[in-house]
């Protein structure tokens, strides 16, 4: 950056050398008229006072002009949840909406066009074009777009500050991608996608409902999915492109399909409504919870949604509801009668009711307490917690102690838990190899007897071979 100095009221004659420069207003002095370019000097051999600064102006000379012409560092381009202008200044470039856009809903692509200065430029050819048949539309500043008709646009007019995007068929989802371009030159390029009405109902995680209730386990929900919020199974929608499709109240109704219903499983309820349409957020489910009967037994009851703007019906496939009363007995058992260091061992307690029926996975199991010695625990049972769809409860180890390896022997575990009315303490027989891999002199013995044994009967198989002959 270089400075020059002018008198006020004198011409600045700008350097031919691009740069920066600063030109500061002089008054108080004589000019020199005869300086060098670009700077005026006072006159010394006058008696003129000194000069006084009386301002600046910073000035920029370039060697090219970028004054009317398109500049992608000064212009922006941005996707939005429905607008009628891009809005200078509320955002930069590139910084595009998280939103999700829901059957019937239409995308924005706002955009800027600036000069390498910030200047609006004044006039030009804008063309838009969109892929998969979206219909698109230029819109004007203050004013909200209308649908398009076509997946083609042309405009004259620079102030278009947005293109509105719509679904070309209704309720089915789109994919496009969007490019638009000024004077040939393309400035934007983005792709954005709107869901699809429900085409596709999935049901999973489900659990077993106590007898004569209707109401969900928090607890369930956090074992099954993360959410600690009530309900017995999930229901995923979907569209026809397998886009997940959140499901508020104003989209639609959950209900069940009454042809499916028994005196097993009388009815279906909804407490919770998907709000996200995120495959790893626990918001994409809608929860659902069911009302069984006094018997146990199980059912097949489908879920349907109804489309609220257009009456579409869209069920699930039928779906395994069991009901069965709280615990009342309970039986345990280890998935293998030895072990050896680092095998991983599983414990398996199964509950059952009143009835012998498998448990609920509504009520809490209850407080207990396991030993199984020389084992280290790598999953524990809370006495919050719930068992799995079928009334059993999986619990790891590992073979051998967290300071040492386990000591070869015969060991009894003891498993005991409080809440069932008519359980009793469950114990378990288990065997540990030696863990240095030597052989005891009882095995050793063994393997002699029967060994002779073995040449026994080979001797008298011999001799009676020699007697017929």
């Amino acid at each position: 950056m270089s400075s020059a100095a002018t008198a006020v009221g004198t011409i600045w004659t700008a350097p031919s050398t691009a740069g920066t420069y600063t030109v500061n207003m002089l008054t108080g002095f004589v000019a020199n008229t005869s300086g060098t370019p670009g700077a005026i000097v006072p006159d010394l051999s006058t008696t003129a006072v000194p000069s006084t600064l009386g301002g600046s102006i910073l000035v920029t000379v370039v060697a090219t002009s970028g004054g009317g012409t398109w500049s992608a560092a000064k212009s922006a381009c941005n996707t939005a949840a429905g607008s009628t202008a891009y809005s200078a200044g509320a955002y930069p470039t590139g910084i595009d909406s998280t939103a999700t856009k829901i059957n019937g809903e239409a995308w924005s692509i706002d955009y800027s066009l600036l000069d390498a200065y910030g200047i609006a430029l004044s006039s030009g050819a804008l063309t838009a074009t969109a892929t998969n048949g979206a219909l698109i539309n230029f819109g004007t500043a203050g004013s909200t777009p209308v649908a398009g008709t076509t997946s083609t646009i042309v405009s004259t007019s620079m102030s278009s500050t947005t293109v509105r995007v719509d679904q070309p068929i209704a309720n089915a989802p789109l994919t496009t991608t969007v490019t638009i371009s000024y004077n040939g030159t393309t400035i934007c390029t983005k792709t954005v996608t709107i869901r699809g009405a429900v085409d596709k109902l999935t049901i999973a995680n489900v659990g077993t409902q106590d007898l004569s209730g209707s109401a969900g386990s928090a607890q369930w929900m956090y074992q099954e999915i993360g959410l600690y919020s009530a309900g017995l199974y999930t229901v995923l929608a979907t569209d026809s492109a397998g886009n997940i499709v959140a499901t508020p109240a104003t989209l639609g109704t959950f209900t069940a399909d009454a042809a499916t219903l028994t005196p097993t499983v009388q009815g279906l309820t909804f407490p919770t409504l998907a709000s996200s349409t995120s495959s790893s957020s626990t918001s994409r489910f809608t929860l659902g919870s069911f009302t069984c009967g006094a018997s146990a037994g199980t059912s097949s009851p489908v879920v349907v949604f109804t489309a609220a703007a257009t009456g579409k019906i869209t069920k699930s496939a039928p779906f395994t509801a069991r009901c069965a009363d709280d615990a009342a007995t309970y039986s345990a058992s280890l998935d293998k009668a030895s072990y050896a260091n680092g095998d991983i061992a599983t414990l398996t307690i199964q509950f059952l009711d009143s009835k012998g029926n498998k448990a609920n996975s509504v009520s809490a199991y209850g407080a207990s307490s396991i030993v199984v010695p020389m084992m280290t625990a790598v999953s524990s049972a809370s006495a919050t917690s719930v068992t799995k769809a079928d009334g059993s409860l999986a619990l790891t180890y590992t073979v051998g102690q967290s300071t040492a390896a386990a000591t070869a022997g015969t060991y009894a575990g003891v498993v005991t838990f409080t809440t069932p009315s008519l359980g009793t303490t469950q114990a378990l027989k288990y065997s540990i190899v030696d863990p240095s891999g030597t052989v005891s002199n009882a095995e050793v013995l063994k393997s002699i007897v029967a060994l002779i044994a073995s040449i026994n009967k080979q001797i008298q198989a011999l001799q009676k071979l020699i007697l017929k002959r």
